[in-house]
């Protein structure tokens, strides 16, 4: 059994055949114009967060390497030059690696990429370099640090970490 009404404009409907008015689309687009607008804030806010998040990892991971490194130069498993306090020469040193007793000794598997940057370029500070310093004399690296001249949520510079 059909039931049949009458519109505004006089033609005869169904009463099954109902759709959505101009009105309603317009508001229910408004209403998601608002939600996307206050969700896109907290998107940006939780991808900046993972960011840091892997940047402190990145950077834990690799001042342990250089601490295996000078551990293991301090318990005299391979020789260091003299003057460099036994920590690497650089950071490609952690991934070759150096020949212990005929042995490939390893510390990092690769050097990470800089989350803040994109690149797999990082700061290093020697052991003779100014603490404050961002250029570094390269001959030994006790430290590391993200080139990157942003700034984190807590407000402190990514390159101070």
């Amino acid at each position: 059994m059909r039931i049949l009404t009458q519109s505004v404009t006089g033609r005869k409907r169904h009463a099954r055949e109902r759709g959505l008015t101009l009105v309603e689309l317009i508001v229910t687009t408004a209403i998601l114009s608002i939600l996307a607008g206050v969700a896109l804030p907290v998107v940006r806010f939780q991808v900046k967060r993972e960011k840091e998040r892997e940047l402190r990892r990145d950077l834990w991971m690799m001042r342990d390497a250089i601490d295996h490194y000078k551990d293991a130069a301090d318990k005299g498993a391979f020789q260091t030059k003299v003057d460099s306090q036994n920590y690497p020469p650089d950071l490609t040193t952690l991934v070759s690696g150096v020949d212990v007793q005929s042995k490939k000794l390893r510390f990092l598997r690769k050097i990470p990429i800089d989350p803040m940057t994109g690149k797999a370029e990082w700061g290093t500070r020697a052991m003779k370099d100014d603490p404050t310093s961002d250029s570094s004399s390269g001959d030994n690296v006790f430290d590391v640090f993200s080139k990157s001249q942003g700034t984190a949520l807590d407000g402190t510079k990514y390159s101070t970490w």
